[in-house]
């Protein structure tokens, strides 16, 4: 628990800090180099088993691998929790720049329970995932043409499965060789070297040896140091079968590269087409800014037009027979039927929208580095928290201006009701993971660190925004208000609401989906992704979009005379939500290979929590620029 509270007061130090030492920096590595001379220690540590089919990350020492004496354990951030993250020390110790070959590690006899384990986990496709100063272990597979560039997968299969030649009967093989290349980058006036790569290839090798056993000084005949020779294929592999023994061995190589440390990652993140992530953002981008360019000119025009006829209307004897959206003067500010509710989900809106906003700028800035595992996730995470400053504030301000007189009622809906309804599903989810003895499970410190976050910082601030917001005086209406509404008239089938509540959601979600696809595949493939300066501008372009649909269907809407578009704003820009989370249903049966219940329990329960964090978001910007366009457009005509 301290060691999460530590991790905590760092991260909000960083923060404060990155604010004044980032301005002259663009790429922040998250950690400082490290130099090493020839001879030094290099400890690898290992991380957490992960599988793209199951989405249930286990500790490395959950399988029978080979231990060191005492086995410790890294401090880890919120972050690094919330996503599995398990950072312990490993056996694996190499000599900077000091080639191994063949080092033993240790040997063992599995059992009929490590038999199991270990076929499970080879047939689920587990991945061993290691880490060299800070760098993650990576896979390279060469692509068939040279000039492209190395793919590169984290980890390495724990094992594969097949069979011997001749026989029909599947089998299952271990990794039990690893011939490692650690990459560096030396400086050639100090003689000392930076570590810029960690690379393995992984091979299945049923070792024998000369007489007894003697650990590290057993001399194996299938692999040998002082004869030169080396693994180099899987031809003889180790089966994984009860009371056979497997010898765990490893090569290390040292390779000096062109690569500088601050550069060390390109590698990383570079592992998906890029061709198509550029060719499909512009192509977004160009639909969505010409639609954006049309909205506009034709929104511009006729809301021209319809004010000039009114103001002109007001000088002739015509002004009697009133039509279209000046009709409903008297109606449209009046306040709607759950007046309170949509108080609470604009401030919680608000909320989301500056975390995503700050996020976004720091991003872009370079500050939340992939090398800082978990560091994205505690950003977001403390950021919300803080936020909640905005939310009081923005549901306050809305709650006086709807004649309410209880601002701490509406202020403590603001600060509970969407983290109430998250930690519900969250709570489940848990419950099922930690039933699945996954290290996804978070732990009980970690629970009480969130609910500190939410209760101890999150509620106050909350409560501090809604007092000041209350404190305000409340917005004028540009128009009063009559004492009797008005009756509807019926309305076209288009107009209905929960057509064009639908038909609202369509273009604010086309804005998104591209984009979306490299972050699903980013969260449920084991991938990096880093391109948050499109992100950024898919962002901005979501906003113009979500703003734009809403006042045009809103103009629609007060145009056929039904005034009732305080809720309809919100729903009609929040729909895209209901689109993106049947997109990520799509994704899950055509992208992904998950066949367990809990691991497809897991990937809707996420994904209903961020469809819900979208609608809010993506609502609270329909909301307002509808609320914008509505006095704006009621200020500029004359009403007796």
């Amino acid at each position: 628990m301290e060691s999460h509270c530590r991790s905590l007061i760092l991260t909000i130090s960083s923060i404060f800090l990155l604010l004044i030492r980032g301005v002259n920096s663009f790429y922040l590595p998250g950690v400082a180099p490290e130099d090493f001379i020839k001879g030094d220690d290099l400890k690898v540590k290992v991380n957490k088993l992960t599988s793209t089919k199951t989405q249930l990350p286990y500790s490395y020492y959950s399988l029978p691998y080979c231990k060191p004496d005492k086995i410790l354990d890294s401090a880890e951030n919120l972050g690094e929790v919330l996503r599995g993250d398990r950072i312990e020390n490993s056996p694996y110790v190499f000599k900077m720049r000091e080639p191994q070959m063949c080092n033993i590690v240790c040997r063992f006899t599995p059992d009929a329970k490590t038999v199991k384990q270990f076929k499970e986990k080879i047939d689920d496709e587990y991945r061993v995932n290691m880490i060299l100063d800070n760098l993650p272990l990576v896979f390279p597979i060469p692509r068939p043409d040279q000039e492209s560039p190395t793919v590169y997968q984290l980890g390495f299969h724990v094992g594969l499965k097949g069979h011997y030649t001749g026989s029909k009967e599947e089998k299952y093989f271990i990794h039990n060789h690893l011939a490692f290349t650690v990459k560096f980058h030396r400086d050639m006036q100090t003689e000392t070297a930076r570590i810029v790569g960690f690379e393995v290839k992984p091979f299945s090798v049923k070792h024998e040896y000369e007489g007894k056993w003697n650990d590290a000084k057993t001399r194996l005949t299938t692999c040998d140091p002082h004869s030169k020779h080396t693994v180099v294929n899987s031809n003889s592999p180790q089966e994984v079968a009860e009371k056979q023994e497997i010898v765990f061995t490893y090569d290390v190589e040292f390779q000096e590269s062109d690569v500088k440390w601050a550069s060390r990652w390109d590698a990383y993140l570079l592992m998906s087409d890029d061709q198509i992530h550029w060719f499909s953002i512009v192509n977004s981008l160009m639909i969505v800014l010409f639609l954006s360019g049309m909205v506009a000119m034709i929104m511009l025009r006729t809301l021209y037009r319809d004010i000039s006829k009114y103001n002109e209307l007001e000088t002739q004897e015509e002004a009697q027979e009133e039509t279209g959206w000046k009709l409903v003067h008297g109606d449209v500010f009046r306040a709607p039927s759950n007046s309170d509710l949509l108080c609470v989900y604009v401030g919680t809106g608000v909320q989301f929208f500056g975390m995503i906003l700050v996020t976004m700028i720091f991003a872009v800035l370079g500050f939340l580095s992939p090398s800082n595992r978990g560091g994205l996730m505690t950003a977001m995470l403390l950021l919300y928290v803080f936020m909640g400053l905005f939310a009081g504030y923005a549901s306050a301000r809305l709650y006086k201006m709807f004649k309410g007189t209880e601002w701490k009622k509406i202020a403590f809906r603001t600060a509970v009701l969407f983290p109430a309804g998250v930690s519900a599903v969250f709570i489940v989810l848990n419950t099922l993971i930690w039933g699945q003895k996954s290290s996804g499970a978070v732990p009980f410190g970690t629970m009480f660190a969130l609910v500190f976050l939410w209760f101890g910082i999150s509620v106050p601030l909350v409560f501090v925004g809604a007092y000041v917001g209350f404190k305000k005086p409340a917005l004028e209406d540009p128009v009063k208000t009559n004492k009797i509404p008005r009756q509807i008239p019926e309305q076209a089938w288009y107009m209905n609401p929960v057509f064009s509540i639908l038909i609202g959601g369509i273009l604010p979600f086309g804005a998104v989906f591209i984009e979306l696809f490299f972050i699903l595949t980013s969260i449920w493939l084991n991938q990096f992704y880093y391109i948050f300066g499109f992100l950024f501008l898919v962002f901005v372009i979501l906003i113009v979009t979500c703003a734009e649909i809403t006042i045009v269907l809103c103009y629609f809407q007060l145009c056929s005379e039904d005034y009732l578009w305080w809720w309809r704003s919100y729903l009609t820009s929040g729909s895209s939500a209901l689109y993106l989370f049947l997109y990520a249903t799509f994704y899950f049966f055509t992208k992904l290979e998950i066949s367990k219940l809990v691991s497809a329990m897991l990937y809707f329960g996420y994904m209903l929590i961020a469809s819900y964090a979208f609608f809010v978001v993506t609502g609270t910007i329909g909301f307002y620029a509808c609320f914008w366009f509505t006095r704006l457009i009621y200020s500029s005509v004359k009403i007796d």
